[in-house]
């Protein structure tokens, strides 16, 4: 680059810039490489070593441990729970049929007396008349008492059973075994699955 107006010293100063020019586009076209610096970086980065694979996953399973004894504490707690719910369940329904079953026992007298005039009704005359009405009373008077779930047992021709019937009487009867109910007295009632009054019978020897 000697020019002819050109001094030693202003061709270095030339030279010294070219140089810098130089260094500079260098420096441009290594940052315009995508990723070189990451890529650096990432080959950079050394693997987990098998002890902090072995630390993770003793780590994982303490988690999945603790993760078992909750959802085996929530199931039992809501096992529990739901036993308490139908135990609670039972009692109030227990409470209901004894405070029911009081009161009902008082009415069935009352039954009995209607289905005892209705025995001997009359089948003529103004008492036929009479007893067709209390016959309906007492029809009314059963259905109120089946709605509340009350409901007569089955006794005559059924064998004795201390837990549902009472004997009066034991004698000799044709065409029935021994043990066998004869005859009911007095009729007897279920209120639900329970005995609200035991049936009174005459069995057979």
């Amino acid at each position: 680059m000697n020019g002819a107006n050109t001094s030693p010293i202003q061709e270095r100063v030339l030279e010294g810039k070219m140089t810098e020019e130089m260094l500079e586009g260098q420096e441009m076209q290594k940052e315009a490489q995508p990723g070189s610096s990451e890529a650096g970086e990432i080959a950079e980065a050394a693997p987990p070593s098998p002890a902090d694979w072995q630390a993770l996953q003793a780590e994982l399973e303490s988690w999945q441990a603790k993760a078992n004894e909750y959802l085996d504490g929530w199931q039992r707690a809501r096992a529990e729970f739901a036993n308490y719910k139908r135990r609670v369940e039972r009692e109030q329904e227990q409470v209901y049929q004894n405070a029911a079953g009081s009161i009902i026992k008082r009415y069935l007298e009352i039954l009995d007396d209607l289905e005892r005039a209705l025995k001997n009704r009359p089948k003529q005359g103004d008492g036929a008349t009479w007893a067709e009405g209390i016959e309906l009373i007492a029809r009314k008077f059963a259905a109120l008492l089946e709605a509340e779930g009350v409901k007569p047992m089955q006794a005559e021709g059924q064998l004795f059973d201390p837990n549902l019937h009472e004997a009066i009487s034991q004698e000799e009867a044709e065409n029935f075994a021994s043990g066998q109910v004869i005859e009911v007295v007095k009729q007897g009632y279920l209120l639900g699955d329970r005995v609200l009054r035991p049936a009174v019978v005459r069995i057979a020897r």
